[in-house]
């Protein structure tokens, strides 16, 4: 039966995926590193710290470190989600279903937690969540089950009782890793690819989930 429903962020409650590939070709471009947007939304679901690592083992780059790289995408992000505020649509009708059917809520994201704390505080979805959990600094991100798993641990629930909403298919694989109940809701330009199958259920929106998709 399931319990809890465990969110994604980027991508499914707010609509970060533009800034993120727009931070990371300001930021790079600027330290010659070779990227198009395409490599962006290639990487999407990736840690950026992974991300970043990945760039700097194949094209390297003078200057700052890293980590100081990744806090130079972040706070580029940070930004303009406090700026724009781009809420998905659907997100307040999917959190008010799973609370009209008593399913605890909770949040696994591959962003770091300052920027979960940002988001959910400038979309003032701060109160929705039971638990916030971040593969920040987590041995593996996504596709590692990790995250999903510390997340159903901490309300107690097993995976097999949860249900995992996701965007990437990066995502998808770990939820589906943790043996959860998977819930897809792809962008629309890949929404198309074969590879959604594996999920349970694949939405066009939030606004599509009925309380029979989250529950049965």
């Amino acid at each position: 039966m399931i319990q809890a429903a465990i969110f994604d962020m980027d991508g499914l409650i707010v609509n970060s995926e533009p800034f993120w590939q727009d931070a990371q070709l300001a930021v790079l471009s600027e330290l010659g590193v070779q990227l198009t947007r395409q490599d962006t939304i290639d990487t999407t679901g990736i840690r950026i710290d992974q991300i970043v690592k990945h760039y700097y083992e194949t094209q390297g780059w003078q200057g700052p470190s890293c980590d100081q790289v990744c806090d130079m995408i972040l706070d580029k992000v940070i930004e303009l989600v406090a700026i724009h505020k781009p809420i998905m649509p659907g997100v307040i009708h999917a959190l008010e279903l799973c609370k009209a059917a008593n399913l605890r809520i909770a949040l696994a994201s591959s962003s770091p937690l300052r920027l979960i704390e940002t988001t959910l505080k400038a979309l003032d979805l701060e109160d929705w969540f039971e638990q916030c959990h971040s593969a920040e600094h987590l041995k593996y991100g996504k596709p590692h089950p990790e995250v999903y798993l510390n997340a159903a641990d901490s309300l107690g629930i097993s995976p097999e009782n949860c249900v995992a909403l996701e965007d990437s298919f990066t995502g998808l694989l770990a939820a589906k890793a943790a043996q959860m109940r998977t819930i897809v809701v792809p962008e629309h330009a890949v929404a198309d690819q074969a590879r959604w199958v594996i999920s349970d259920v694949k939405l066009t929106s939030l606004n599509e989930l009925t309380t029979e998709i989250l529950t049965r």
